[in-house]
C-alpha cells in the first residue's frame, strides 16, 4: 500500500491538497512547490478608507466612467462602490481544484442580473491591502438575460503577500452579448488563482480579453461552454512578465451544437526569467458539425533566460469542421530593430514600438475604445519600466 503524501505547510493552513506536477494539466504549474509559504484562509482584516482609496486610484481604468463594485479583503465595500443590482445563486460544480478552494474559502462576490442595453461599463474592484500573509476568496455570478448586452471590466489590485482566489460564473443568454476585460495587476507578493466558467446560449457573443502582469504566481483557468446553436465566444489575452513571474493560463472551448465559432488568441512578452504557460484545448462535441475554432498562442522573450511553453490541443468528435491550432516563441527580430535604429530611433524606444506592435493585435480585441487605450497605456508605462530596469 503506497504512503499517503505529507502535506506542505502550506496545504496545512489551507485544510486541503494541492494540485502537483504528476497532475497532467499542472505539470508545469507544480502548486505544492511554487506556494512556498502558508496563506490561513477566513481572516478578517480591516482596511483604512485612505489605503483603499490609494489602491483604487492604481486601477488603469479609473478614468472611464463606470458603474464600480468595490471589494477589499474579499469582502464589499459599499463605501467606496457606486452601483447596481445584483442577483442570482452559485451553481459552480466543484471539479477543478481552483473551484473546490474558491468554494470552500469565498467570502463574497458579484451577483448580478444584467438587463437592456446598458452603455457604460461595470468595474469589478477587487484590492487587498497590506497585511499578514493570507487568503481572500471572492466567488462572482453574473447572468445576462436574453436580448442584453453588457461590458464588464474585473481589476484586481494589491499590496504584500497574499493569495487571491476568484472564480467567475457567468452565464448569456439568447441573443446577449458580454464584453469582459480582466485586469491581473496584483500586488509582486501574491499568487493569483481564478477560474472563469462561462455558458453561451443561442446566438450569443462573447469578447473576453485578460491582461496578466501582477503577482509572481498565476494561473488561470477558462471554461467556455458554448451551449446554443451560432454561439460566437472570442477568448484574447496577453502576458506582460518580468523579474521571476510564472503564469499559466489554461482553457477548454467546448462546442457543444453546430454553427458555433471561437478563437483564442494570447500575446506573452517575457524578460527576465519570467516563465510563461499557455494551454489551450478546443473540443468539439458530436454533432456540432460546421463548428469554426481556432486557437494561437504567440510568445516574445525579451531575455535568454525567460521560458514560453505552450500545449495546443484539438478533440474532435465531428466530421465537417474548421478547426486549427498554431503557437510559436522567439526574440525580437533584429533586422526590425536595425531598421528603426537606422532612421534615428534610438534603441529603447525602437524595442517598445516593435514589442506594442506585437501585443496590440490581442488589444485590438476590445470593443470599447476608452478601455483599449486604458490598457494601451498601462502596457506602454510597463515597458517603460522593463527598459528602466534593463
Amino acid at each position: 500500500m503506497s504512503q499517503a503524501i505529507a502535506r506542505t505547510e502550506a496545504e496545512r493552513a489551507l485544510g486541503l491538497s494541492l494540485p502537483h506536477r504528476r497532475m497532467e494539466d499542472w505539470r508545469w504549474t507544480d502548486l505544492r512547490q511554487l506556494i512556498d509559504q502558508p496563506y490561513p484562509p477566513r481572516q478578517q482584516v480591516s482596511a483604512a478608507p485612505a489605503d483603499v482609496e490609494r489602491l483604487m486610484a492604481r486601477s488603469p481604468f479609473k478614468g472611464i466612467p463606470a458603474s464600480r463594485m468595490v471589494f477589499v479583503n474579499g469582502h464589499y465595500d459599499a463605501q467606496h462602490s457606486k452601483l447596481a443590482n445584483g442577483w442570482v445563486e452559485s451553481k459552480a460544480e466543484a471539479d477543478d481544484p481552483l473551484l473546490q478552494m474558491n468554494l470552500a474559502f469565498a467570502t463574497d462576490g458579484a451577483r448580478l442580473r444584467l438587463q437592456g442595453n446598458e452603455g457604460r461599463p461595470l468595474e469589478l474592484l477587487f484590492i487587498a491591502t497590506d497585511a499578514a500573509p493570507r487568503t481572500t476568496a471572492t466567488h462572482n455570478v453574473i447572468e445576462v438575460v436574453d436580448d442584453s448586452s453588457a461590458t464588464i471590466i474585473e481589476t484586481h489590485i494589491g499590496e504584500g503577500s497574499y493569495l487571491s482566489s476568484s472564480v467567475t460564473e457567468i452565464r448569456i443568454g439568447h441573443n446577449a452579448r458580454l464584453d469582459r476585460v480582466k485586469a491581473e495587476i496584483e500586488a509582486p507578493g501574491a499568487t493569483h488563482l481564478a477560474h472563469a466558467h462561462v455558458t453561451l446560449a443561442h446566438s450569443a457573443t462573447l469578447r473576453d480579453f485578460t491582461v496578466t502582469a501582477g503577482a509572481r504566481l498565476n494561473r488561470q483557468n477558462g471554461t467556455y461552454r458554448l451551449n446554443g446553436e451560432f454561439a460566437d465566444a472570442r477568448v484574447s489575452g496577453a502576458y506582460l512578465l518580468g523579474g521571476r513571474q510564472h503564469a499559466d493560463t489554461r482553457l477548454v472551448v467546448d462546442h457543444q451544437l453546430a454553427n458555433c465559432v471561437s478563437r483564442e488568441l494570447f500575446k506573452c512578452v517575457m524578460d527576465g526569467q519570467a516563465r510563461g504557460i499557455f494551454q489551450g484545448k478546443v473540443i468539439v462535441r458530436p454533432g456540432a458539425q460546421k463548428t469554426d475554432g481556432k486557437q494561437s498562442s504567440h510568445a516574445l522573450l525579451l531575455s535568454p533566460t525567460a521560458e514560453f511553453d505552450a500545449k495546443p490541443e484539438l478533440e474532435i468528435y465531428a466530421d465537417d469542421v474548421v478547426c486549427g491550432h498554431g503557437a510559436t516563441a522567439g526574440e525580437l527580430n533584429h533586422d526590425h530593430m536595425f531598421y528603426l535604429m537606422s532612421r534615428g530611433i534610438p534603441e529603447a524606444e525602437a524595442k517598445a514600438l516593435l514589442i506594442s506592435a506585437f501585443v496590440g493585435e490581442a488589444f485590438e480585441a476590445i470593443h470599447d475604445e476608452g478601455i483599449r487605450a486604458a490598457l494601451a497605456d498601462y502596457a506602454e508605462a510597463w515597458l517603460l519600466r522593463q527598459g528602466r530596469a534593463g
